[in-house]
């Protein structure tokens, strides 16, 4: 089959599935007599759902259809999914906007406590376009600036391309941004045609005319092990190696530890950990 004629088929199978485990008391329906099987019949979900019972039956049988996102989402509330469930409806029926589950998702608490434990080191939590989602004390007094955003710019992309000069984190930006911009673009493919990304590539792009440039590249590449140099401006330069480490949850969210690369980097994390109110990087006046 070809690949629409497959995912078609795949959510033809879904959703009887997901039919079939809901009986007629768990929505309030009487049993009724001849019952095929346990679950509703397709004409109890289209009522439900407040669809026609024509175009759902289309829909179940695979019909080159469209549906839209408010009737996936009544679909969805009538047959009782959860996240993951949800979410792989809207990929089957080729609807892009659906809810943007990186950052609406919620860390497990486990996450949070693995992020306190490891203290004395940088660590953060971070989505597939690098939106800052958790972070802990050592990270924060490194980067203050960036954890002090408001949710819709704390953006580690965001913040390092609009920064100045004199006053980025990060010095070996050359070599580093490239490599952030072709993870960011791997990243990309996945969610081709979703608003929450394209809009978010969009602006940056405006604004950011080396963003743009770099984008424009199509360079690809995945998260991995990478020598960061940060400029601390009261304790002085920082050699660090960022690790990667993929999160089940929320999807496509990633763990990153910073480690310092030699002993004076090491005293120098102590030392930022210990003064967090040390300013980080320089403010200019005039």
């Amino acid at each position: 089959m070809t690949h629409p004629r497959a995912r078609r088929a795949e959510l033809a199978s879904f959703l009887r599935s997901r039919r079939d485990r809901i009986t007629p008391a768990d929505v309030g329906l009487p049993p009724g007599l001849r019952r095929r099987t346990p679950g509703l019949r397709r004409e109890e979900v289209a009522l439900l759902a407040g669809v026609g019972v024509t175009w759902y039956t289309w829909l179940e049988q695979g019909r080159p259809i469209n549906a839209s996102v408010q009737v996936l989402d009544a679909i969805s509330r009538t047959l009782g999914l959860d996240e993951a469930e949800r979410e792989h409806l809207y990929r089957l029926a080729d609807v892009p906007a659906v809810t943007d589950s990186e950052t609406c998702g919620v860390l497990e608490p486990e996450t949070r406590l693995i992020l306190d434990q490891l203290g004395p080191l940088p660590a953060a939590v971070y989505n597939g376009r690098y939106d800052l989602l958790a972070w802990n004390d050592t990270y924060a007094a490194l980067f203050p600036v960036l954890v002090a955003q408001p949710r819709a710019t704390r953006n580690a992309l965001w913040q390092l391309f609009l920064a100045k000069d004199c006053c980025t984190p990060m010095l070996n930006r050359a070599e580093e941004l490239p490599q952030m911009v072709a993870t960011l673009r791997a990243g990309f493919g996945r969610h081709l045609r979703e608003p929450v990304w394209t809009d978010f590539v969009r602006r940056l792009s405006a604004v950011s005319p080396e963003f743009a440039r770099l984008w424009a590249t199509h360079d690809v590449a995945r998260p991995g092990s990478r020598m960061k140099i940060f400029q601390h401006s009261a304790a002085g330069q920082v050699r660090m190696v960022s690790t990667s480490m993929a999160l089940s949850s929320p999807a496509e969210t990633r763990m990153v530890v910073y480690t310092p690369m030699d002993e004076e980097s090491r005293e120098r994390i102590v030392w930022i950990r210990a003064h967090p109110e040390a300013p980080a990087v320089r403010v200019h006046t005039h």
